[in-house]
């Protein structure tokens, strides 16, 4: 016997079957290192690459200082020397070497670092898109789309920038400040020790607002995920919108989200100008120690005026590490912020999966049977409980009664949308969690009263049921589901472009082109869920038709509210919140005299 929750919610809430995402899960910064790492596997070669030619930009860098160094050392030498012109065009021409080398290395960091870059960032958008074609029903029941598009596209603008000014930064710094290090330390250890004394300040300070960037970055990314649905919901329902003229209501709600994502950027924005002008402060406060310090070691004898100018070049290169440093932090904030963000949509776990071992369907007959099923949405929101129910292969089977009773949920339950709490769904015999999930669905089919369809033509949409079909097999179910000739009056036919959710069509021709879709997949189970419900009498009989036409050698299960669009199904359950009420064929339950026959009198109200 079925027992129905007489206040059941509606089907937003999520799947108790689901595993939840644990608050351990998130925080896992080895693991999503790791991960992160693993992004460059398939560019090893080029990331090699552009981490040698990062060292040449070092190297280079590092070599105009040292050639000054030599120059200034030898020069009471060289102006004695016969062939002093000789010797200083020598330098000269190492350190025109190393500006060349130094400049088609940059380029070469430059360009093929961001290509790398890009080529990672896209892998991971294709990933986080990958995987939300697998996530469950029960998963978007939580979530919005305005949320997963934000996570999808802006999270992931700044990894590419991440991944390829990441590696390069830190190579790049830590060999200049090295090499920096070197040459001071071999033109005045004093002086060097002083300036390597500093660096500990600034990397202290660094690390306070990164910190303070790190909390005002997350927040923006969850603020501008918030702007994004807004507007997503907004523009999706603009001609509600319009319809109401509630065009102010939706500015007001939008500018509050709008005003929290500006918000959130300002504290953001403080804490990186804090962090900028303290790092650019700390490098013109260096450059001051080390000519007020040079100087009294000139005065003192300790060092000649030509090693002061070595040593300002030297310094020059020692604050690029810093400002590096600096970028590498913002970069780090915006990318693994982002990147964070990304490992925790791919951390969620598909409530329905494929079972170890899952089986392949073959040949479906399309019995199914509910044995003893229990389901509910939520803890505590049963819809069905001890639900029983066997429909006999080829068995045209409607199911009727007033919203809320639980219809449709049978009709998610036959193809694993959602998985029961208890007892099992069969096809064929075999439970539905046993069969691999891209097999039993094929062999499903399912029109449903919300009509999706893609934006492009009616060709392209029609396909969309199966890839493969030929153009007469496109237009033979277009005509089973009186759809051709209001295709052939469009514009351009077949090829008519129906905008995006086919805005440009009217709901009965939307609803006509579903059925289509489903009738070129010609799966051996059929579902319709309220299929006919936005069409207008005539095209409902010429659907009706091609319903019973299609009905035949094949499993049905139609849910309607028109109930002259079941009086030919070989069964009819009457479904109240009590349960299943009444069990049989149109004249059967007619000559009850119960609740089919009190629907039948008041048709069109149920």
């Amino acid at each position: 016997m079925l027992s129905l929750s007489s206040k059941r919610a509606k089907r937003a809430p999520g799947n108790t079957s689901r595993k939840p995402y644990s608050a351990s899960a998130a925080a896992r910064p080895p693991t999503r290192f790791r991960r992160f790492v693993t992004y460059y596997q398939p560019h090893l070669s080029l990331f090699a690459a552009v981490l040698g030619a990062a060292v040449l930009v070092a190297a280079a860098a590092i070599a105009l200082p040292v050639t000054t160094s030599v120059i200034v050392s030898r020069l009471p030498e060289l102006l004695s020397a016969p062939d002093a012109v000789s010797q200083l065009l020598t330098l000269g021409g190492v350190m025109l070497l190393a500006f060349v080398v130094q400049t088609l290395a940059v380029y070469f960091v430059d360009y093929k670092g961001h290509v790398m870059g890009a080529r990672i960032e896209a892998q991971v958008r294709h990933d986080l898109f990958e995987h939300c074609q697998r996530l469950s029903f029960s998963f978007y029941d939580r979530r919005r789309t305005g949320q997963l598009m934000s996570r999808i596209t802006n999270d992931s603008l700044w990894l590419g920038e991440l991944f390829h000014h990441g590696p390069e930064d830190a190579a790049i710094g830590l060999l200049k400040f090295i090499g920096a290090m070197v040459v001071l330390i071999s033109i005045d250890p004093l002086i060097a020790g002083v300036v390597a004394a500093t660096v500990p300040v600034a990397v202290v300070y660094a690390l306070y607002f990164n910190a303070r960037m790190k909390v005002a970055l997350q927040s923006s990314k969850e603020r501008i995920a918030s702007v994004n649905e807004r507007v997503e919901d907004a523009l999706g329902g603009i001609r509600v919108v319009q319809s109401f003229a509630n065009e102010p209501e939706e500015l007001r709600r939008f500018e509050i989200e709008n005003q929290s994502f500006l918000d959130s950027r300002r504290d953001g924005y403080r804490s990186e100008a804090m962090l900028w002008s303290g790092m650019e402060g700390f490098n013109q406060l260096v450059s001051v120690v080390v000519i007020v310090l040079g100087a009294l070691r000139i005065v003192s004898g300790h060092l000649e005026t030509g090693d002061l100018l070595v040593l300002l070049m030297t310094l020059g290169v020692l604050t690029d590490p810093l400002r590096r440093m600096d970028n590498f932090i913002r970069l780090w904030q915006e990318g693994y912020t982002g990147f964070n963000r990304a490992m925790e949509l791919l951390e969620e776990e598909p409530a329905i999966a494929d079972r170890p071992n899952a089986a392949t369907i073959g040949n479906v007959a399309g019995r199914i049977e509910f044995e003893n099923v229990g389901f509910a949405y939520e803890e505590g929101q049963t819809v069905f409980s001890g639900f029983s129910l066997t429909v006999e292969p080829g068995q045209f089977v409607a199911l009727v009664g007033p919203s809320g009773v639980g219809k449709t949920t049978i009709c998610n339950l036959i193809p694993r949308f959602y998985d029961v709490t208890s007892g099992r769904v069969l096809l064929d015999g075999r439970d539905v969690r046993d069969l691999r999930l891209d097999h039993l669905r094929r062999s499903v089919g399912l029109v449903q009263q919300d009509v999706y369809l893609f934006s492009g033509t009616v060709w392209d949409n029609l396909l969309y049921g199966r890839p493969g079909a030929t153009g007469d097999e496109i237009v033979a179910a277009a005509k089973a589901a009186n759809a051709h000739d209001f295709i052939m009056a469009l514009p351009q036919g077949y090829d008519t472009d129906i905008g995006q959710r086919g805005v440009k069509l009217s709901g009965g021709q939307k609803q006509r082109l579903t059925i289509a879709r489903a009738f070129l997949k010609n799966p051996p189970v059929l579902l319709f869920d309220e299929a006919t419900s936005a069409l207008d009498n005539e095209s409902e009989r010429a659907v009706q038709r091609a319903l019973f036409d299609l009905a035949k050698g094949r499993t049905m299960l139609v849910i309607a509210h028109r109930l002259s669009t079941v009086r030919h199904a070989d069964r009819i359950l009457v479904m109240t919140e009590n349960g299943v009420a009444e069990d049989g064929t149109h004249d059967e339950l007619m000559a009850l005299d119960g609740v089919y026959a009190r629907l039948q009198a008041v048709q069109g109200i149920i």
